[in-house]
């Protein structure tokens, strides 16, 4: 990633510096009973660590990457706050997924690499549960950051799709291999 890319995400961090909340995100709260309680989870992206949080809350092992060194102190607060252990490491995506073991879950919130599509796959364990949601064309202007139609239906067909919609400008995907 460019250091200015790196300097913008930093600067919204910095000037959202409400306390993060554990949760996950709204887009897949329908689905949240799916998530496991056990095993092990990759938070791509995790922003402030929210989502991070929650699963580990819920009993599993996470690692969460994020561009952002802002992003990630405010998630290591988060995480001491509420009092779980969560491995949180700033990485930049652009090299593609850190190094690790498969994973049981795999969660991608507002981040879009199609070059990292088959590697997210790939990094699940058989029975893992990847949850994506990208920002998308479908509701929304075209832009170098949205998804087309289809695209995640198309990029993960080959997991058993569990639920997954597109509109409002995301789309998202939540699928088992």
């Amino acid at each position: 990633m460019s250091a200015e890319d790196r300097a913008r995400w930093a600067a919204m961090y910095v000037e959202g510096a409400d306390m993060p909340v554990a949760a996950l995100p709204a887009v897949f709260g329908g689905v949240e009973d799916v998530f496991p309680r056990t095993g092990t989870a990759l938070d791509i992206a995790c922003g402030t660590g929210g989502a991070a949080v929650w699963l580990a809350q819920r009993g599993l092992r996470v690692h969460a990457v994020d561009i952002s060194a802002v992003a990630i102190a405010q998630a290591r607060r988060l995480a001491e706050q509420t009092a779980v252990p969560v491995a949180f490491d700033v990485a930049d995506l652009d090299a593609g997924l850190p190094s690790g073991e498969p994973a049981d879950v795999l969660l991608c919130h507002k981040f879009r690499d199609t070059a990292l599509y088959r590697s997210m796959t790939a990094r699940l364990k058989p029975g893992g549960l990847l949850a994506i949601c990208v920002l998308s064309e479908v509701g929304s202007a075209p832009g170098r950051f949205r998804a087309v139609a289809g695209e995640l239906r198309s990029a993960f067909g080959d997991l058993d799709v569990i639920a997954d919609g597109e509109g409002g400008g995301q789309a998202w995907l939540v699928g088992r291999r």
